[in-house]
């Protein structure tokens, strides 16, 4: 295998419910693309002759935690890197148990790819339509399922057949936009990372043959105007600094979407100030111009009030103020349900404002997939809410900027993240039944 990997870099996620064979995929994967030590191989082969077993256990190489292993279960995100002469990877392996899908959540929220493995004798399990909902809640550009276990039917291609019909059906009814099914046996290694002989009848690529194709994040075309959450405020200390710094004022943060260039008019919220870029900072040094995902310091012409949370924006298109937020949601605290009425601590960009929950807009049911009136929504629960807040929020529909249009819900006593959220925009098209729930209506609105 080269050593050189000059490719552009892929961030792929895998989930599954229990005992689908996720982790020995992702060994496997690891293992047939040569990129595991020697001494890693050893170590694995040995337990697993002491477990009885005739070859090595690949589930070994991802299973990491030694409270995972001795329970048999996968319970944290794994980030795992590798490499092949086409592109380099960073895995993200989430945990199959239902109770854990906050951490599939959080694998998920960055990927350009999600790997999703479903047990060709089981088919379609609740595991499998909740991380499907969490896909398409998500936005993740790609979405791939490996029919695992294909070599444990006796007519392979009529299960495969059958399971990607269903697939597909339940991705067309989430909004799924781009979903590939790939028969696997992890176990065995078929399609993979080579094409196998064992399924004459699949004509398509292996699993890697998928990843190495597809497109990353930085080749995706974004309706997404420039936007800078304010992080800090950075002024001279010291009058021992440069006199060419004596009277500087910078704001620093991440661009969140779109690009900037010394020169443009921007807009300041809350403040609704227009004023020009004066001066780029990335990494201590003037630039010219700075894009989604570098982080910055800029200097604008004019003196303006700007504090931590405040957002720099292009004029055109930017986001008003509201203190109504309008939402789906996957509730993610084990401890305590999200009912009306409750108090939170809304956490959007680089701001943290209190908020109340105003109401419960419908939960779905994710076998029926319709919309259900509840009074709470339990842990993994998907729904929508409407959220008052104190203070307004400059934000977009969650289709057009994954950046303003995701929040967090925080619990005030206690700081632990209760719930992932995404804002909903009634005039913005969102494919699938996640774009539109009404529970009054009684089902979804597509």
């Amino acid at each position: 295998m080269s050593t050189e990997n000059t490719a552009s870099l892929l961030r792929i996620a895998t989930a599954g419910s229990v005992d689908d064979g996720k982790s020995t995929l992702v060994g496997r994967l690891l293992h047939d693309t040569k990129n595991i030590l020697v001494d890693q191989l050893e170590a694995i082969e040995r337990v697993s002759q002491s477990r009885g077993l005739d070859s090595a256990d690949l589930a070994l190489l991802t299973d990491g935690l030694r409270a995972e292993r001795e329970q048999g279960i996968t319970i944290d995100v794994a980030y795992r890197y590798f490499a092949t002469p086409a592109r380099s990877f960073i895995l993200a392996d989430c945990p199959g148990h239902v109770q854990y899908t906050r951490n599939t959540v959080t694998g998920a929220s960055t990927a350009d790819a999600l790997i999703v493995l479903v047990d060709v004798v089981h088919g379609i399990v609740e595991q499998t339509r909740r991380h499907l909902a969490v896909a398409a809640l998500l936005g993740v550009p790609h979405l791939i399922v490996a029919v695992n276990k294909i070599d444990l039917v006796p007519d392979a291609r009529q299960a495969f057949e059958d399971l990607d019909r269903d697939l597909h059906a339940l991705a067309d009814e989430l909004g799924v936009l781009d979903l590939r099914t790939i028969p696997v046996s992890a176990l065995r290694g078929d399609n993979v990372v080579e094409p196998s002989e064992h399924t004459p009848w699949y004509g398509g690529p292996s699993l890697l043959g998928w990843l190495e194709s597809l497109p990353d994040s930085s080749q995706l075309t974004r309706d997404e105007r420039f936007a800078l959450p304010v992080q800090t405020v950075i002024r001279p200390q010291s009058a021992a600094v440069s006199p060419e710094f004596v009277d500087y004022r910078g704001y620093a943060g991440q661009v969140a979407s779109g690009s900037l260039a010394v020169g443009d008019e921007i807009l300041v919220q809350p403040a609704g100030r227009r004023t020009t870029v004066e001066r780029i900072d990335v990494a201590g040094e003037p630039a010219e111009r700075a894009v989604a995902g570098q982080s910055v310091t800029v200097s604008l012409a004019d003196q303006i009030d700007i504090t931590r949370g405040d957002l720099i924006a292009a004029p055109a298109g930017a986001p008003s103020g509201s203190k109504t937020v309008e939402a789906v949601v996957c509730w993610l605290d084990d401890e305590k349900p999200l009912r009306e009425g409750q108090r939170v601590l809304l956490k959007h960009t680089t701001r943290v404002v209190r908020g109340i929950v105003g109401s419960l807009d419908g939960r779905l049911n994710l076998e029926s997939l319709a919309a259900e009136s509840v009074d709470a929504f339990e842990l993994n629960d998907i729904g929508r809410v409407t959220v008052r807040v104190a203070e307004p929020l400059f934000t977009a529909a969650y289709t057009r900027s994954h950046a303003l249009g995701s929040f967090l819900l925080i619990d005030p006593q206690s700081g632990r993240t209760q719930a992932a959220g995404m804002i909903q925009d009634d005039s913005v098209a969102t494919p699938g039944v996640l774009g539109n729930l009404r529970a009054d209506a009684g089902e979804w609105a597509i």
